[in-house]
C-alpha cells in the first residue's frame, strides 16, 4: 500500500500553454526534439519528490486538434512516460526520483488549434501512507492451482475473493496468491491445492529479460507489423494514428463517446473501403482486448489484426475481398487505465510495493471505503485492488454468480450495470452499429468461449451454429471449444449482453495456456501466427481464427438482410427499445434483491446512394426472447437401474482426488438409438442424516470425469450428464463426513435417465424501420421482421412514401 502528500504544480498560469502554429506528424515520445522545431513546445522541470510525475494536456480554445506529450529525462534522453490520443486529452506518468531533471515535449499532431493546456504536477509517495513508515518486505506471489472437482467447491473458491484466472478445468482452476493473507484465505477454505509457479516476482524478471534478449536477436518477428515487444499505451494510441494517416480511405480512427476515470481517451480504428461512410449497410466485424489491464497479450493481437487488415488490403487477394464486404472495428485497449498501470509497473517483479503489474480492474473508487479511495490509481492505499471488473459490468445476468459484491475482489461488478465508462463505450458501439461478428480477447486458458456464462441460461436456438463457429476457429488456434460455463459461472460478460441482446456473435478467445502475459516471443508471436510451442502451431493461429471470423461476418446468410430501394440521400433507421432483466442480485451477505430491467435502445442508419440497396443486419428477435435450444427425443429414455452399494463404507476422505483409494465405485452402461434416446442421465444418491456427506463423480470410460455432485448440508447428490454417448460410465462415492462414523450412514443409488428437452420458442420481434428525407422529414415506418440466414425485401418504403408526399404537397 502507498500514500502521496498534495501535488505540486510546476506549470505555473504564466507558462502553462504549450503552442505551435505548425502541426506535424510525428511521434512526440520517439525523439527529444531540438528548441523550436516545428510542431513542438517544451518545458523544463525538476521533481520535488521521490514520487509521480503527472504531465496532463487538455485541449486549447479555438478548432479541435490533436496533441500529444512525453516526458524525458534530461540526463540520459530516455522516455520517462508519455500520451497520443486522438485528441488533446492526455496524461504521461511515471515514477520519478527528487531532484531528476526532466524535459516535457508537447507536440502538435494534426489540426488547426495552435494551443493546448499543459499541468505539470508531482506527487510524493510514502509507503504504507506515512512519511516514516518502513517499507514492508516483499511478500512472495505464487500461482497455484486449487482443485474444485464440483460446483460446489468451485463456488466456494469464486466466494473467497481470491484472485481466480481463467486457467480452469473440470477438476481445478489456478489463481493468483498475492501474499500471506491470500495463503490463510485460501487454508480456510479447506480446498485443496498445489503450486504451480512458486515466484511470480522471479517469473516476471525473467519473462522481461526473456523479451529484451529477444528483441535484440530479432530483427522482425513473425508479426504483420514485425514487432518484437510489448506495447506501451502510447505505442498503441500513435499506430493507431497513423495507419488511419497513411490510409486515409482505408482507416478512421476515432475516440470512444466516454474518458475514463483518470482523462483519458479510449481509441480504436475502423477498416473498411471508403471508411467514413458509416452507414453503407455492411455487416461490422468488431475485435477488442484488454477488459484487463494485466492481459497484455489480448491488446497484442487486437492490434496486430488491425494492421494484417491494412497491410492484407493491399497485397493478399482474400483479406482484400472480405475488408471489402465487411466493416472492421479494432479497440486494443477497452480498459486503457488499468493497462497503463499494469504496463508501466515499477519495479518490475516487486508486488508488494508501487507494482500493479498485476492489476486486473479499472481505476474506478466509487465503492471503495474513503480510505482505499483517496490518491491517483496508479498510488493509491487500495493498490491493484481498487477498481472494477469491467468483464462483470456488462448488463447480461449481471449481478449473478461469478461476479464479486465485494469492491476488493478482483471480480467486483460495479455499482450497477453498465456502470463504467469502458463497458459504456463498448454499448455504444454495439447499440448503434450492426455489430454480427464480435471477439473479446483475453488471457489465458487456450479457449474460444461462447455464450451462457450460466448454465442454467440453456443455449441459445442458434447453439448448433454458434457452436460450429468456435469449434472452427478452434481448430485454427488449438484451444478447446466450449459455453462460457464450463470454465465456471460467470455474469456480466461481453458477449452474455451483446449476443443476447443484438444476435451478434460474441466469443471470448483466452490466448495462450501459461500466464497473463507471458513472453513476447511465446505469448504473442506464436499465438498469433500459429508457431511452436503455441497450441495452434502448424494449424494457422489466432491468425486464422480471425479470418473465418471475418469470413462467417462476410456470409450473407449468417446474419440477416434487408434489401430494397431509397432515393439518393435518404437515411433509413432500424430500432428497437426493450427491457431485460438482470440475474437476482446476489447481495453481500448471500441473500438475492429481484433483478434490475436494463433498457437497451438498439439504432443504426444506412444512408442511401440511390436505387436498390442490401443492408447487412442482426436478427430482428434477440436470442433472449427467442427460445432455448434443444430436440425432439427420437425414441424413448432407457429405464432407470439400481446401483450396486459394496459393503462396508470407506473412511472419511476430504482429499478426492488426490486420496483415490478410500472411495466406492459402482459401474453402469448407458444405451443409445435406435433402441433408447436420453437427453440426460442422473447418478442419484440418498442417505437418512444432513449431517452426513456422500460426493459423487461420473466417469467415461476413458477415465474422463463427465459431471459430480458435492453439495453439503443435504441428504441427497445428483450428478447428471446431457446427451451422454452410450457406453460404459464409472460412479465413484466419497464418503466426505459421518455424522456418527461409529453408526454407518450409507448411501442408497439408482441411474435414472430423462427424454431430451425439446426446443423452446418465444415471441417474434420486429424492427421499427423509418425512412428520412435529406430535410428531416420521416417518410416511411414499417415494421420489420428478419430472423437469421433470411433475406427481406421492404420494397420502395421511401420512395412510395415521397412520391406520395409530394402529391399531397403540390394539390
Amino acid at each position: 500500500m502507498i500514500g502521496g502528500s498534495a501535488a505540486v504544480n510546476q506549470a505555473s498560469a504564466g507558462d502553462n500553454v504549450v503552442r505551435a502554429d505548425k502541426a506535424v506528424a510525428r511521434s512526440c515520445f520517439g525523439a527529444l526534439a531540438a528548441k523550436g522545431t516545428a510542431g513542438t513546445d517544451r518545458r523544463d522541470v525538476t521533481s520535488t519528490v521521490d514520487g509521480l510525475v503527472q504531465a496532463r494536456l487538455k485541449p486549447g480554445s479555438g478548432a479541435a486538434s490533436d496533441w500529444d506529450l512525453a516526458v524525458f529525462d534530461q540526463a540520459t534522453g530516455a522516455v520517462v512516460a508519455a500520451s497520443a490520443g486522438v485528441r488533446s486529452y492526455e496524461l504521461a506518468e511515471s515514477f520519478v526520483k527528487k531532484g531528476q531533471k526532466l524535459i516535457v515535449q508537447a507536440c502538435h499532431y494534426a489540426g488547426s488549434s495552435r494551443s493546448a493546456t499543459l499541468g505539470v504536477d508531482f506527487l510524493a509517495l510514502t509507503p504504507q501512507g506515512t512519511p516514516t513508515a518502513t517499507p514492508a518486505p516483499p511478500q512472495r506471489a505464487q500461482m497455484v492451482r486449487v482443485e474444485t472437482p464440483t460446483k460446489k467447491e468451485k463456488n466456494l473458491l469464486l466466494a473467497s475473493g481470491l484472485d481466480v484466472t481463467e486457467k480452469a478445468d473440470a477438476t481445478g482452476v489456478e489463481v493468483v496468491i498475492a501474499d500471506d493473507e491470500d495463503r490463510t484465505t485460501l487454508a480456510g477454505t479447506g480446498l485443496a491445492s498445489k503450486v504451480v509457479e512458486a515466484d511470480l516476482s522471479a517469473k516476471s524478471i525473467a519473462n522481461a529479460k526473456a523479451d529484451t534478449s529477444y528483441a535484440a536477436k530479432t530483427p522482425a518477428s513473425a508479426l504483420p507489423s514485425g514487432r518484437t515487444t510489448y506495447r506501451h499505451l502510447y505505442e498503441y494510441e500513435f499506430e493507431m494514428k497513423e495507419l488511419a494517416r497513411k490510409s486515409p480511405d482505408l482507416v478512421r480512427v476515432f475516440a470512444l463517446p466516454n474518458r475514463t476515470l483518470e482523462g483519458r481517451d479510449v481509441m480504436g480504428v475502423e477498416i473498411g473501403t471508403n471508411v467514413n461512410n458509416l452507414t453503407d449497410g455492411k455487416p461490422v466485424n468488431f475485435t477488442m482486448g484488454v477488459h484487463h489491464a494485466r492481459e497484455w497479450p489480448a491488446g497484442e493481437h487486437a492490434m496486430e489484426w488491425a494492421v494484417e487488415l491494412v497491410k492484407g488490403y493491399k497485397d493478399n487477394p482474400e483479406i482484400r475481398g472480405l475488408v471489402g464486404k465487411t466493416r472492421n472495428i479494432v479497440v486494443p485497449i477497452v480498459n486503457v487505465d488499468g493497462f497503463s498501470i499494469s504496463r508501466e509497473a515499477e519495479p518490475k517483479g516487486d508486488f508488494s510495493r508501487f507494482d500493479y503489474e498485476m492489476k486486473r480492474k479499472n481505476c474506478n473508487a466509487s465503492d471503495s471505503p474513503a480510505a482505499f479511495a483517496t490518491g491517483v490509481c496508479k498510488a493509491n492505499p487500495g493498490g491493484r485492488e481498487r477498481g472494477t471488473d469491467p468483464n462483470r459490468n456488462y448488463a447480461g445476468f449481471w449481478g449473478g454468480a461469478g461476479a464479486s459484491s465485494n469492491w476488493r475482489n478482483d471480480t467486483f461488478r460495479g455499482a450497477g450495470p453498465f456502470s463504467e465508462p469502458e463497458t459504456q463505450n463498448i454499448r455504444s458501439i454495439v447499440s448503434s452499429r450492426q455489430v454480427t461478428n464480435l471477439i473479446t480477447l483475453h488471457t489465458f486458458s487456450n479457449l474460444v468461449l461462447r455464450v451462457p456464462g450460466v448454465a442454467d441460461v440453456r443455449p441459445p436456438l442458434d447453439e448448433p451454429a454458434y457452436k460450429a463457429l468456435g469449434d472452427k476457429m478452434a481448430s485454427r488456434n488449438g484451444y478447446t471449444s466450449q459455453p462460457s460455463w464450463a470454465l465456471y459461472d460467470t455474469t456480466g460478460s461481453t458477449e452474455d449482453w451483446s449476443y443476447f441482446a443484438t444476435g451478434g456473435w460474441g466469443f471470448t478467445f483466452e490466448i495462450g495456456n501459461t500466464e497473463f502475459h507471458p513472453p513476447f516471443e511465446t505469448g504473442v508471436v506464436a499465438e498469433y501466427a500459429g508457431l511452436a510451442p503455441a497450441a495452434g502451431a502448424g494449424k494457422g493461429g489466432n491468425r486464422q481464427a480471425f479470418v473465418d471470423m471475418l469470413a462467417n461476418a462476410a456470409e450473407p446468410g449468417t446474419h440477416s438482410t434487408l434489401i430494397g430501394s431509397a432515393p439518393k440521400g435518404y437515411e433509413l433507421k432500424l430500432h428497437k427499445t426493450f427491457q431485460t432483466p438482470t440475474s437476482p442480485v446476489i447481495q453481500p451477505d448471500g441473500s438475492t434483491k429481484p433483478p434490475i430491467y436494463v433498457t437497451d435502445n438498439l439504432d443504426s442508419k444506412l444512408s442511401s446512394t440511390g436505387g436498390r440497396f442490401a443492408w447487412s443486419v442482426n436478427p430482428s428477435t434477440r436470442p433472449y426472447v427467442a427460445g432455448r435450444y434443444g430436440r425432439d427425443p427420437q425414441g424413448p429414455p432407457q429405464q432407470p437401474a439400481a446401483l450396486v452399494n459394496p459393503a462396508g463404507i470407506p473412511a472419511i476422505n476430504t482429499d478426492y482426488p488426490n486420496d483415490s483409494v478410500n472411495v466406492e465405485t459402482a459401474a453402469f452402461h448407458v444405451d443409445g438409438l435406435p433402441a433408447v434416446d436420453n437427453g440426460k442421465f442422473t447418478v442419484a444418491i440418498d442417505w437418512a442424516n444432513a449431517d452426513t456427506d456422500w460426493d459423487v463423480y461420473v466417469f467415461d470410460s476413458a477415465g474422463t470425469m463427465v459431471s459430480s455432485s458435492a453439495n453439503g448440508g443435504t441428504t441427497s447428490e445428483r450428478a447428471t450428464l446431457f446427451d451422454p454417448p452410450a457406453g460404459d460410465y464409472m460412479a465413484v462415492f466419497v464418503n466426505y463426513a459421518q455424522a456418527d462414523p461409529a453408526t454407518a450412514d450409507d448411501w442408497a443409488g439408482r441411474v435414472e435417465f430423462a427424454s431430451p428437452i425439446p426446443p423452446t420458442y418465444g415471441p417474434k420481434e420486429a424492427y421499427q424501420l423509418t425512412c428520412t428525407s435529406p430535410k428531416g422529414k420521416i417518410v416511411g415506418l414499417t415494421d420489420v421482421y428478419a430472423e437469421r440466414g433470411q433475406t427481406v425485401d421492404v420494397g420502395e418504403v421511401c420512395t412510395r412514401s415521397a412520391r406520395a408526399t409530394k402529391e399531397r404537397g403540390t394539390r
